[in-house]
């Protein structure tokens, strides 16, 4: 019974960074693994990255890797990602899901109602 909203996105140059936020609620955060998806315009939900909730072990897609971070605050209840060197490619509604049995296809149990990033070129 997770609850997720996310916030932090916008409009930003090529090259900037962006910090997205995952604010859950419920008290089964701490012992949860957190995703983060992002659906592109006329394209499916893609996995960006994940973050176990013992180990703080994270995971990256190939096309954030070195570029994005991902991180979680477990006293607050707050997943990020931390989003450099933006491209235009990441251009996209992001998304922090729980639960997840499957990363592709996504298949999670929690779902944030997303927040809209968009990079310029």
């Amino acid at each position: 019974q997770v609850q997720l909203v996310e916030s932090g996105g916008g409009l930003v140059q090529a090259g900037d960074s962006l910090r997205l936020s995952c604010a859950a609620s419920g008290r089964t955060f701490s012992t949860s693994d957190l995703a983060w998806f992002r659906q592109a315009p006329g394209k499916g939900r893609e996995f960006v990255g994940s973050i176990m909730s013992g180990t703080s072990t994270t995971y990256y897609a190939d096309s954030v890797k070195g570029r994005f971070t991902i991180s979680r605050d477990n006293a607050k209840n707050t997943a990020y990602l931390q989003m450099n060197r933006s491209k235009p490619e990441d251009t996209g509604v992001y998304y922090c899901a729980g639960a997840c049995r499957t990363y592709n296809p996504p298949g999670c149990h929690y779902w944030g109602q997303g927040t809209q990033v968009t990079v310029s070129s």
